[in-house]
């Protein structure tokens, strides 16, 4: 790097920093002339990094934000923060925030040396376990950084697959999609052998290995990978449509199953009908109205409810 390659990184560094930054005190730091320091912020803004002056005996040069966002100049101290800012965010529940985090991630640790690769692998095996559900599974967030690169660079992968059912299998396939489902990650992918989308749990993947081979991405069944996910993973468990008395008022129950046919019978009762799902989620949508309910049909959700009822029961007399 030649001498004025490094002043112009030193500088944009500063520039960086939310604050207006005098000439005479950037030419101190950077130990050179006012005059040096307003031909490399020409040469910056050459470069389309926006950077505004301002006049009078208070003036100064600031960064402001422009049509399009430069490239960023961070320190390791920044680097490795960020980075671990990111897979930290990875395992929120904000929409839209963990894919995007994770292509974030996998972006900036293809570009991090090697020293603070190993720095951020050591705080994220110390600090951010990417938890994802209550029965204590976790996935690798370096499984994730793989998956996303793949994907943003369209690159076939090869990996190990556990089944729930326990069978391995080996796996080629053109991955997709990232889609988190509740505190699950999964992986949408078309897989050439058996000519079909698939759906992986990202937790029962192992040895990810990237081959190198390039595709063309094909057109998704949907145009919502999230939809696509939940449409699948409904279609492979038995459904019922519920039947049940509940006392609420009948609006307040529309508002909660906007869907569901709703018929009043008084003005603090109704009956709630084609609300379709299985038992699991219409025990837990019923329970969750906090108020009195009796189930007609289906008998597999009177059924269900019960062994709640028995299970709850334990738990109460244990504690």
């Amino acid at each position: 790097m030649t001498d004025t390659a490094g002043r112009l990184l030193s500088l944009l560094s500063l520039l960086q920093m939310p604050r207006e930054w005098p000439g005479s005190e950037l030419a101190r730091r950077l130990e050179v002339s006012p005059r040096t320091i307003r031909r490399d912020v020409d040469r910056l803004r050459e470069l389309g990094y926006p950077v505004e002056a301002s006049m009078g005996a208070e003036g100064g040069y600031r960064l402001v934000a422009g049509t399009a966002m430069p490239p960023l100049l961070l320190d390791d101290e920044e680097a490795v923060a960020i980075a671990v800012g990111l897979r930290t965010a990875a395992r929120q529940t904000v929409a839209g925030i963990e894919e995007a985090s994770l292509r974030a991630m996998a972006k900036l640790e293809q570009v991090l040396p090697s020293r603070l690769r190993r720095r951020v692998a050591a705080l994220g095996a110390a600090t951010v376990p990417v938890v994802l559900g209550a029965d204590g599974v976790t996935v690798d967030p370096e499984h994730l950084t793989v998956l996303a690169s793949a994907i943003a660079n369209r690159e076939r992968l090869r990996f190990r697959y556990s089944a729930a059912d326990g069978a391995e299998s080996r796996r080629h396939v053109e991955p997709l999609h990232l889609v988190p489902s509740g505190r699950r990650w999964y992986l949408v992918a078309f897989d050439p052998e058996r000519d079909d989308w698939r759906f992986f749990r990202v937790d029962r993947m192992t040895a990810l290995s990237p081959t190198g081979a390039r595709f063309a991405p094909r057109a998704l069944p949907s145009d919502d990978p999230a939809a696509y996910l939940a449409e699948h993973m409904l279609s492979r468990a038995p459904t019922y449509t519920a039947v049940a008395t509940v006392h609420l008022p009948a609006r307040d129950v529309r508002a909660r199953f906007p869907g569901a046919g709703v018929e009043v019978v008084d003005e603090r009762t109704c009956v709630i009908s084609d609300f379709t799902d299985t038992v699991e989620y219409l025990a837990f949508h019923l329970v969750q109205l906090g108020c009195e309910f009796e189930v007609h049909e289906p008998p597999e959700l009177v059924r269900h409810l019960g062994e709640l009822h028995d299970r709850i029961g334990r738990a109460v007399g244990r504690a």
